[in-house]
């Protein structure tokens, strides 16, 4: 089991009390694991973190990751076996109004990892999680693969190519195959899940609509993308941390952890399947033509990762729809209790895991 190789290991995630970090502290507080944290933002805006009561389970650690001295610290003070980078500004609208933020915060704030663990003197296993986006997009029909062109036509997109550059020059520079800290890149699709009320997010914009009984407004009703359950990508670094652990070869290699052909849909088609499972279902589109640029479409090749990692996504499109709409409905209901809920659902896909190997 993977949960064998973190129990009562001392596990920093950045980014923690995000929508992805907080169900990978949840999971891994379940493993067992001694969970250090460190995010940016005040426990009033990060609402999936506090409705899972995570904050008396692990180090809480308000930290902004572009302070070098303090990550520094952290890193030192606490000596992690294991890093999961996951702290980022995440949103491609967003890093138009704040491109010198996102670049800062997502290539510097890489930076000051790698930066940390140059004369680190422990052995550890650092996963650093970037995007799907990282590619130089040229809407091609078939997947990109690891080894394609990175790059960006949007600010996020670029933070990340850039904060993926800075990693290879530190792996060919400073960690040797053969030296205690192994680092891992993993880059995912567009995940969906409970617990992710981000601005400018499908998912979040329809709940959030629909249970007010108003009208969503969708950017791009034909853009396609590949969408996959946060659990998916979760497991995802998890393995990848398991086998970096235990195998040198993987060091300094980057993973696609995308959903299959099947998951790859039009927003448009997202929409009509969550009307099957919520009622109210209204949308209208957004017919400004001025508005910023974003790929239309976006798929990835997770052949690398189902070879070496024996990893692929479990859930079907419809499953991550259901467990997704599942979830927020719950969540308007009286009885709602959202570290169960969460705990649940966790519980669920590790069985699927055993059951689909």
């Amino acid at each position: 089991m993977i949960s064998k190789i973190f129990k009562g290991r001392k596990v920093l995630i950045t980014g923690h009390t995000g929508f992805k970090g907080s169900w990978l502290a949840l999971w891994l507080n379940k493993m067992g694991a001694k969970i250090i944290g460190v995010s940016l933002k005040d426990l009033k805006s990060q609402p999936h973190f506090n409705y899972l009561n995570l904050r008396n389970k692990l180090s809480h650690n308000l930290i902004d990751i572009r302070n070098f001295k303090k990550i520094n610290n952290i890193i030192k003070n606490n000596k992690p076996d294991f890093i999961f980078h996951l702290a980022a500004q995440a949103l491609v609208k967003k890093s138009y109004k704040l491109p010198k933020f996102t670049i800062e915060t997502n290539a510097l704030g890489t930076l000051n990892i790698l930066e940390s663990l140059r004369t680190y003197s422990k052995k550890c296993t650092l996963i650093i999680i970037t995007s799907d986006k990282v590619y130089r997009n040229f809407e091609i029909k078939r997947g990109y693969k690891e080894n394609d062109i990175l790059g960006g036509f949007d600010p996020y997109s670029a933070s990340k190519a850039s904060a993926e550059l800075i990693i290879q020059s530190y792996v060919k520079s400073y960690f040797p195959k053969d030296g205690k800290v192994r680092i891992g890149i993993a880059r995912a699709g567009n995940v969906l899940g409970g617990g992710d009320w981000s601005e400018d997010r499908l998912i979040p914009d329809c709940i959030k609509s629909w249970s007010k009984n108003t009208n969503v407004t969708i950017r791009n009703p034909n853009s396609t993308r590949p969408w996959q359950h946060v659990l998916e990508a979760i497991y995802g670094y998890l393995i990848l941390a398991k086998n970096l652990n235990k195998n040198s070869k993987l060091h300094g290699e980057a993973f696609n952890f995308g959903p299959s052909e099947k998951n790859v849909k039009k927003v448009v088609t997202v929409i009509k399947l969550m009307s099957n499972h919520w009622e109210r279902v209204k949308y209208k589109i957004n017919k400004n033509k001025k508005t910023i640029y974003e790929s239309k479409l976006l798929t990835l090749n997770s052949n690398k990762a189902k070879r070496l990692l024996n990893w692929k996504c479990k859930l079907t499109f419809k499953d991550t729809i259901k467990m997704v709409v599942w979830w927020y409905k719950n969540f308007y209901s009286k009885q709602f209790d959202a570290r169960h809920l969460t705990l649940s659902q966790i519980d669920s896909y590790e069985k699927i895991i055993k059951k689909i190997k």
